[in-house]
Order: C-alpha cells, then sequence, then structure tokens
C-alpha cells in the first residue's frame, strides 16, 4: 500500500496528512520546533466546518526518523526557500539497494517555478503540482480548513511535462483526501497560473484593503504574465474551485505570506516575486512591481512588521507611480501586451467636438484590433435642455454597447483617441462608473503610439460579443445642485479653456461664465505634447486637493472625465458633475460668474 512521507507540517502539509489519514491513506508528517513538539504531545487539531478533531498522526523530525520503502510517495511541502535543503536531505536515503532520488517519485506542491527544477537534479521521477488549500497554520499543532466539501484543489502533472503512470493512483487517493484533482499534461503552465496570483501575495500580507491595492496587484500580476509571456511560458487557467466557509471564531485572515509574517518567519517571495524578477532579467527585460514588492517584503521581515499594518501611503512610497499605472498604459506596454493570450481589448474613441468623421479617421488607421466607439451615441444619452450635450447614457444601453465591442468582466481595456486622451478618458470614466476596475487610457494617444513605430491597421474591426454586467454609480456624481454646494463649501474645478471660464467667449452653449465658486484648471493643461504631464508635475498642480471634497466639470462633460484621470494620477478622488456648462446654462434660474 502507498504510504505518503509528507514534508513539511504547515497549512498545506498538515492538511493533506490529516485528510490522507483519515481517508485511511498511510501517511508520515514530517515538521520541525515547536509545530513538531506540539503534533507529538496532542495531536494534530483539525478545524473544519465539520467540527473540531485531534488527529493522531505518525510524525517524525527528519529523514533519520523514516524508514524508506520502494511503495512510499514523497511530498515536499515546505516553503520554497528550504527545498534545496530539504531535497539534498532526502535524495540518498536509503530505499532497499537503491536510493529515494532513483526509487521513489517525489510530488513537488510548493509555489514557484524553481522547486521541480531543484528535485530533478537528483530525483529520477518529479511530479509538479499546483496546490489551492485555504488552510491556516498560525498556531502550532493547529490548521483551520474551512473548505468544504472539498478541502482543496490540486493540478497535478509529471515535470517537466507528460503523464506518468504513477499519477493516476496518487491522482485516486487524493481524491479519496476530499481534494478536488486534474490531471494535466503539461504542469508548468499551472504552475505559471498559480504564481501570477501569488505575486499579489506579499501585497496582502503588508497592506490593509484598499482600492489602490486592489490596483496594485492588478498591475504585478499583469506584469508576471508579461514576463512570463515573453520567456515563452503562457499560463494555464487555475482557479480556486473549493467553497470557503465560515468556521466561528476561526476567520480567516490572511494567505501564505500573512501567515509567514504574523509567525514570524520567512515568507517564500524570493520565489514568487523574486521568480518574475529572474525571468525578467533572463529575458532582457525589468519588473519593477515584482522587484519593489520582493524588497518591501523582506524589509518588513527584518523590522518584524504586522501583517496588513501598513497602508496606502507606504504602499505609494514602494510604488510611487502606482496611481499612474492605475490610469495610464504606455505604448511601448500596450505593443507587448497585444502579443499575449491575455491581451486587453482596445477602444478607438476618436470625436472633436465639430468634427463628425471619428470613424471616418479610425477607418484609415488605428491601434491592431481596436474597435471603434462613437461618443455621441454609445458614451451618452439624447441631448437636450437641462440634461445637457452628453447626459450619462442609460446603464442598460451602456452595457449593450459594450458587450458590442466585447467587453468582459475579466479582460482588461485600453481606450484611447487622437487627442491627448480628452475624448478617450470619456470612456474610461464611463467603463469604471459602471463597474469595471481596470480600465487605462493610452498615455499621448495614438500620435505616441505612431511615434514608437508600432502599426497601424486599417478598416472596420469587431470583437467576439462580450457577456460584462454593468451597473451605475461605482464613481461619484454631482446634480447641479451638489456641484453649486461644492463650489462654496469644496472645491470644483472647471476644465474648460480659461477664456471660456471667464465668459470672453462661448462658442457652443446658450450662457457665457462659469458656476459661481469654480476654479479654473484647463485640462489642456494636464498635457505636454499630447501626453499627461509627470506624475509629479500633476502632484504640483493639484497640491493641497488630496484632502478636499473635489468635483469637475466641464462643456458637455467629456473632458472633465480628463481632467478627473489627471487627478486620479495625482492621487486626488473627484466627483464629475455630467451636465456640466452646457446643463447649466440652459438653466435660467442658475446663476453665472465671470471673470478670474
Amino acid at each position: 500500500m502507498t504510504r505518503y512521507v509528507i514534508i513539511g507540517g504547515g497549512a498545506v502539509g498538515a492538511t493533506l496528512a490529516a485528510e490522507l489519514h483519515r481517508a485511511d491513506r498511510q501517511v508520515v508528517l514530517v515538521a520541525r520546533g515547536a509545530n513538531l513538539e506540539a503534533l507529538r504531545e496532542r495531536g494534530l487539531r483539525y478545524v473544519t466546518p465539520r467540527g473540531t478533531e485531534v488527529v493522531h498522526l505518525p510524525v517524525a523530525g527528519g529523514p533519520d526518523e523514516v524508514e524508506l520503502h520502494h511503495d512510499d510517495v514523497l511530498v515536499l511541502a515546505t516553503k520554497s526557500q528550504d527545498t534545496e535543503e530539504v531535497v539534498r536531505t532526502w535524495a540518498w536515503r536509503p530505499v532497499g539497494g537503491s536510493t529515494a532520488a532513483a526509487a521513489l517519485p517525489v510530488v513537488v506542491l510548493q509555489n514557484g517555478l524553481e522547486n521541480e527544477r531543484i528535485a530533478l537534479r537528483r530525483f529520477e521521477t518529479v511530479f509538479g503540482a499546483v496546490v489551492w488549500v485555504p488552510t491556516s497554520h498560525l498556531e502550532p499543532g493547529e490548521v483551520v480548513s474551512p473548505a468544504e466539501p472539498a478541502v482543496g484543489a490540486l493540478w497535478l502533472g509529471a515535470y517537466p511535462s507528460g503523464i506518468h503512470p504513477r499519477l493516476s493512483p496518487i491522482a485516486a487517493d487524493l481524491t479519496a483526501a476530499r481534494f478536488h484533482v486534474e490531471v494535466v499534461g503539461d504542469v508548468q503552465r499551472w504552475k505559471a497560473a498559480k504564481l501570477v496570483s501569488n505575486t499579489a501575495n506579499g501585497l496582502g500580507a503588508l497592506y490593509a484593503p484598499s482600492s489602490l491595492r486592489d490596483a496594485a496587484a492588478r498591475i504585478t500580476r499583469q506584469e508576471a504574465e508579461l514576463v512570463l509571456g515573453v520567456g515563452g511560458i503562457t499560463p494555464g487557467q487555475v482557479t480556486e474551485a473549493v467553497v470557503i466557509h465560515d468556521i466561528p471564531g476561526h476567520g480567516r485572515q490572511g494567505g501564505s505570506t500573512w501567515q509567514s509574517l504574523h509567525r514570524g518567519g520567512a515568507p517564500e517571495t524570493d520565489y514568487l516575486n523574486g521568480e518574475i524578477v529572474l525571468q525578467a532579467r533572463l529575458s532582457g527585460r525589468t519588473a519593477p512591481y515584482n522587484a519593489a514588492l520582493a524588497e518591501r517584503v523582506q524589509r518588513a521581515v527584518a523590522d518584524g512588521a504586522t501583517p496588513g499594518g501598513l497602508g496606502d501611503a507606504d504602499l505609494l512610497a514602494t510604488l510611487p507611480d502606482l496611481t499612474r499605472r492605475t490610469v495610464l498604459v504606455e505604448p511601448a506596454e500596450l505593443n507587448d501586451l497585444l502579443q499575449h493570450e491575455s491581451a486587453p481589448l482596445v477602444l478607438d474613441v476618436r470625436w472633436a467636438l465639430g468634427d463628425p468623421a471619428g470613424h471616418d479617421h479610425y477607418r484609415a488607421g488605428h491601434v491592431p484590433g481596436a474597435v471603434y466607439v462613437d461618443l455621441d451615441t454609445e458614451l451618452a444619452a439624447p441631448p437636450g435642455g437641462t440634461a445637457g450635450r452628453h447626459p450619462l447614457p442609460d446603464v442598460a444601453d451602456l452595457q449593450a454597447a459594450a458587450r458590442r465591442w466585447g467587453v468582459t468582466a475579466s479582460r482588461p481595456v485600453v481606450v484611447y483617441d487622437d487627442n491627448g486622451g480628452t475624448s478617450a478618458a470619456r470612456a474610461w470614466w464611463l467603463l469604471r462608473w459602471a463597474g469595471l476596475s481596470d480600465v487605462r487610457i493610452l498615455d499621448g494617444a495614438l500620435k505616441a503610439w505612431q511615434a514608437k513605430g508600432f502599426a497601424l491597421a486599417t478598416g472596420d474591426e469587431s470583437a467576439e460579443p462580450g457577456d460584462v454586467d454593468l451597473s451605475a454609480g461605482h464613481l461619484p456624481t454631482l446634480t447641479a445642485d451638489e456641484a453649486a454646494t461644492l463650489a462654496d463649501k469644496g472645491v470644483l474645478l472647471d476644465a474648460r479653456a480659461a477664456d471660456r471660464f471667464r465668459g470672453d467667449v462661448e462658442p457652443v452653449d446658450p450662457r457665457a461664465g462659469h458656476i459661481p465658486g469654480a476654479r479654473s484648471a484647463p485640462t489642456a493643461a494636464n498635457l505636454r505634447d499630447g501626453a499627461f504631464l509627470p506624475t509629479e508635475e500633476l502632484r504640483a498642480r493639484f497640491a493641497g486637493l488630496e484632502h478636499e471634497d473635489v468635483g469637475v466639470y466641464c462643456g458637455s462633460g467629456v473632458t472633465a472625465a480628463h481632467e478627473i484621470a489627471a487627478l486620479a494620477v495625482a492621487g486626488v478622488d473627484a466627483a464629475l458633475y455630467p451636465g456640466s456648462w452646457s446643463a447649466w446654462s440652459n438653466d435660467p434660474d442658475r446663476p453665472v460668474a465671470f471673470g478670474e
């Protein structure tokens, strides 16, 4: 009968050992330190939605305490930084007249891409595995496993590739142990998918939850996908195929890196973010987000930081361009992203006041794969009176249009135009207002794309229909009354040109001037040569506003979205007055101010 020698008594190893034991499979759990002492003295305190039980497992402190047999399977469940020592220690143990390296298979459960290579240097038969197990291990001799009925999910395959005859019985035993198991032929692709997800572990361990932390996680993972793709590694599709339940008194507080910090142990960040940094350098590139996070986690360990104890200020110090990258994408990055399976959907929002030929401009040359979006008919409701020239569309109409463009909930979106992003920002704002979080503007617009020498496509293009579900209200808006109040008690910015603000000219709307109390902040001043100003210059422009309630309006609510994007780069949140001056000036009861 197969016996599983599980090396590593933490969250994953102890859960696997407990479930195999409960399924009447032979198992030995190898642990160390206080955890080993607790397991020997009291057994494993195993907490699940079914209750708490003490599982008495055969335990050992190392290879000297285990006599290996030909039917054994070694399972590595230590942290990745310990793999080299563990493999070296166990590989040359005697098994009959042979050695473990020659006679036994080893199943590698750790995160990252390096562990299987380390094992294969000595072991003849190596099986890689991707593990999703939401178990927590915070106290010696105890694990909390909140998933039910499956305790975890496993993707299992021979390394470097292929299907081995010993995989099937191992998979059967793991299935009997209440794991969802899939045997795959190219396990490294699945390991890469888990690695991409794991690159955000350090963020979850260091920082309190916030929208900024969520944005950093998205960008860090995108960077990882891009680096792996350049290196010829295409991640598979790994999902956490388990249902997690609340266990009273045992709330899940964080993932494996969080738990390592909590216990005062060393996390495996060097083999997560550090692996992405390594892959980037091997390809002659950089991975600045992953590099910065790897360094910050190590400093936190050295400082004895409390898990989740840091906030947005530290996050911005660690990733100083974070606010910019949540809003903008550079042409070179977009070009790289478009080469891979996880390429964003690109939307061309060519529009300018008095120029109805946006679609013709698109047909003449656009970013390859881009879908044309009509601002007047798809990003706005019909104009009229105090509704303004570009009222917000009904969210159901916006959803129908977004699905035509090919928008899905999981696919990033990039928008651009040929005018510095001043019309594309309307799509950026609307999609985020309707619930999409990963939407960015091409910095420098089409001019910057062409300046880099990237190709253009011609004619019309379309994408596969999307399935996104949108809902209104995810970004703040202002009514006319709220805009008037904010101009008096907060900060209301007018994004139109200065001469329109003063009331010197009014080429479009029925009355000249501005909302009383508003401040002039022309959108054009956010740009230089068609690209957004450097982040520090935008922060200087909007200095002091980060502590204010801020609203923005323009002529009809289009270029005001561009101002909100610039404010976001500077780290300032702002609300949009959608009707803007076109709505205000059509209401004769609304007062008007002139001059500076």
